[in-house]
């Protein structure tokens, strides 16, 4: 790779060329404005938790420093920023607040998976960042069904595009839409009624005819996420605005390719990381704060706490280093370290759970009280669970992948023996 002066030279460059094409030039990330960022987020996220309320101060905070659109492609006027920038900015707001995070991370992951396949159509992908250079243009792939569950699983959508002349007309039902209610743009992953059945993800506007979100989102954790369910009867889109629309497979549009998965896997995993480093933060405080009058001194002198805060600052410490370290093999073209994001984010999100589950025992009643962020830190983490890939898809591949490298390497090892057996029986032989 060049130097960092030859690199920033080239971006600076493929900027240019995106203006004389009447591309947008987008602002690149205000890096030294994340702790700024982070703490504005932080101050409203107990009121949005309460509420259940969408933090658009929240998301207009992050398009403000230039956060928003940070992975959109050089030649498209963006910074063009990897995989190592993207966990930086989401462990960032994770620490301020998850949902905005969260919400971040979706369009982060859209703009950065059309830099590395030039996928969208052409018209519909300049049209949506002329919105992004004049505000934020949130962007969600819509996936999940009440029947089919994540399609990551395997199985055709139920929702369904029918062509009507110069367009399709989309009908079906999308559950855990997050954001849906701030979404510029949804790609509503959906089935043809063609035959045979093709599958793609369509590029909804929001406001489209047809397209109602219904607030059905009331859960404990992520609450101002909005990740409510999405309502399409017969919802227009442009015949030409439908992203990788192919020929229904046995597992259509179940499997990301490597480094797709990775920037899901490793970008999450930093959020909630993020949600840990802020839990480890209050408790901290409260350590110093909390002085019993039996004891006469805060907590945080006794070394069973510190002995505590110890063990939780190392495991965020360890979980940090790999997050950070893989993301930047990934960014750097190591297939290998993107096949194994999924068992890093096991690692990076146990690790973020227990540190947050521990500062709540050490707490106590402190830590379950509705007055302290830490019941909320509590709740929020716990939905790094739910996200794909999950724990138990990942440990299965990983223990079957080891499982077949062992065998294969008894076999080699096998072969061996026996050619040296035979080599060295026919030397004997020979004397």
């Amino acid at each position: 790779m060049g130097s960092a002066t030859d690199q920033r030279a080239a971006s600076d460059a493929d900027r240019s060329a995106a203006r004389r094409a009447g591309a947008a030039a987008l602002p690149p990330p205000a890096w030294e404005r994340l702790p700024a960022v982070t703490r504005a987020l932080a101050a409203r996220a107990a009121a949005h938790d309460r509420d259940g309320s969408f933090p658009y101060e929240g998301v207009e905070a992050v398009q403000d420093a230039g956060l928003l659109t940070a992975t959109v492609a050089a030649r498209h006027g963006g910074p063009g920023a990897g995989l190592a920038d993207a966990v930086r900015i989401l462990r960032a707001l994770g620490a301020g607040d998850p949902a905005v995070a969260l919400v971040t991370a979706m369009t982060l992951f859209t703009h950065a998976a059309e830099a590395r396949t030039s996928l969208w159509p052409r018209a519909a992908y300049a049209e949506l960042l002329g919105e992004a250079a004049t505000g934020p243009a949130l962007v969600n792939a819509l996936r999940v069904e009440p029947e089919l569950g994540s399609p990551v699983r395997g199985g055709l959508p139920a929702t369904t595009a029918r062509r009507r002349g110069d367009q399709w007309l989309l009908t079906g039902r999308k559950i855990y839409s997050t954001g849906a209610v701030g979404l510029s743009r949804m790609l509503v992953f959906a089935r043809t009624d063609e035959d045979p059945v093709r599958v793609g993800s369509f590029v909804v506007r929001a406001g489209s005819p047809g397209l109602t979100v219904e607030p059905t989102w009331d859960h404990v954790g992520l609450r101002a996420s909005r990740s409510d369910d999405v309502v399409l009867d017969s919802v227009p889109v442009p015949a030409d605005d439908v992203i990788a629309l192919t020929e229904a497979g046995d597992t259509p549009g179940a499997r990301p390719d490597p480094e797709t998965a990775a920037w899901n896997a490793l970008g999450l995993t930093a959020l909630y990381l993020g949600v840990a480093g802020a839990a480890r933060d209050w408790l901290t405080g409260f350590l110093h704060e909390r002085v019993p009058t039996a004891l006469g001194a805060p907590l945080a002198t006794l070394p069973r706490f510190q002995s505590a805060v110890g063990e939780i600052e190392a495991a965020l410490l360890g979980a940090d280093a790999l997050v950070d370290t893989f993301a930047a093999r990934v960014d750097s073209g190591d297939r290998q370290a993107a096949e194994a994001a999924g068992a890093i984010k096991v690692l990076g999100t146990r690790a973020a759970v227990t540190a947050v589950e521990q500062a709540v025992s050490l707490t106590g009643n402190h830590g379950l009280t509705r007055a302290n962020p830490l019941q909320r830190h509590l709740r929020d983490v716990l939905c790094a669970r739910v996200h794909t890939p999950q724990d138990d898809s990942v440990l299965l591949a990983t223990g079957r992948a080891a499982l077949d490298r062992a065998l294969a390497n008894r076999s080699t090892t096998n072969d061996s023996t026996k050619n040296g057996s035979t080599a060295n029986g026919s030397t004997r032989k020979g004397d």
